[in-house]
């Protein structure tokens, strides 16, 4: 039986990744106890001890708890933003061509960020296919539940709501959304698009849509559902058709899953592409997950809630 360790198990993150593996009779995992959780000896103990050790972490906390790793043998699996981009990691998004089997031989596997998940697989597929050029200049939206905020945005949701908090909320105004250098570097672009996160009034699930004019791509829609068709054919990721409920799409559809729904819309002139999921499932503790049992050789969908 493989031990694990979830090294920030108190977080939305952790608590989720708790919840899908507390049923599971393949892994330990390997507890502290309330008054140790922060403790670094008895973090680096359980670290050492674990065959897989997911991080649910902050940025600086993450790279701390990686310092703590002296057994080669332990495999980290990062949720955090520390090393998506970082040399050394393995992207965690198995869907992608070429990088399952890379993640199973992997000793450090980074996470994929929410919005970054929804982008890069309505995206990755069309670059590498030639449908879309590296310099294309996209935009895309992205809503998301108000579970990605962490605790304190959950708190202020449920107990503390202004009128303000009923409609959508634009954030990263800057354009400068902690999630774009991963976009770049796995899709494989030089140009960051025009993103636009938007938290909206429902707990937990995500919809991520780009739009693409004719002129910016090299093909055909068919082409698309074609080159998407090819790409997900195994994984938690589907592509589906039709997929809009009575001509809307909202944002809550897969909340509580840990799959994915990649659809193609538009004519011609215009199309949309648009990716639905949950951003604590497929966009966090279930894509870690994932990545896990491929570590380990069992089914990728073991003890998650696929499509």
């Amino acid at each position: 039986m493989k031990k694990v360790f979830i090294d920030g198990s108190a977080g939305t993150t952790g608590l989720r990744i708790r919840e899908r593996l507390a049923a599971r009779t393949d892994v330990e995992l390997i507890t502290l106890a309330e008054e140790v959780r922060k403790d670094v000896s008895a973090r680096r103990d359980a670290l050492n001890a674990a065959d897989v050790a997911f991080l649910c972490l902050p940025d600086a906390a993450a790279v701390e708890a990686v310092g703590l790793v002296e057994n080669p043998q332990t495999v980290v699996i990062d949720t955090s933003t520390a090393h998506r981009t970082a040399d050394g990691w393995e992207y965690g998004f198995p869907e992608l061509a070429g990088r399952r089997e890379r993640i199973a031989a992997s000793k450090r596997i980074a996470n994929p960020g929410c919005h970054a998940s929804g982008f890069i697989a309505l995206v990755e597929p069309l670059v590498r296919a030639g449908l879309l050029a590296k310099d294309v200049a996209l935009t895309a939206t992205s809503l998301t539940g108000y579970s990605g905020g962490g605790k304190k945005m959950i708190a202020d949701y449920e107990t503390a709501a202004t009128p303000l908090h009923q409609g959508g909320r634009l954030y990263a105004l800057g354009q400068t959304h902690k999630h774009l250098p991963e976009m770049l570097k796995v899709c494989g672009l030089s140009t960051a698009p025009a993103f636009l996160p938007i938290v909206v009034p429902h707990h937990s699930g995500m919809e991520v849509s780009v739009p693409v004019f004719a002129r910016e791509l090299m093909g055909r829609p068919d082409d698309v559902r074609a080159a998407y068709r090819e790409a997900y054919e195994e994984g938690l990721v589907r592509y589906v058709e039709n997929a809009d409920e009575g001509g809307f799409m909202s944002s809550a559809k897969l909340s509580g899953s840990d799959g994915m729904e990649v659809s193609v819309y538009g004519n011609d002139e215009r199309i949309v592409l648009v990716s639905r999921f949950d951003n604590l499932g497929k966009g966090a503790s279930g894509a870690a997950i994932q990545n896990m049992n491929i570590v380990l050789g069992v089914p990728e969908t073991t003890g998650l809630v696929s499509l």
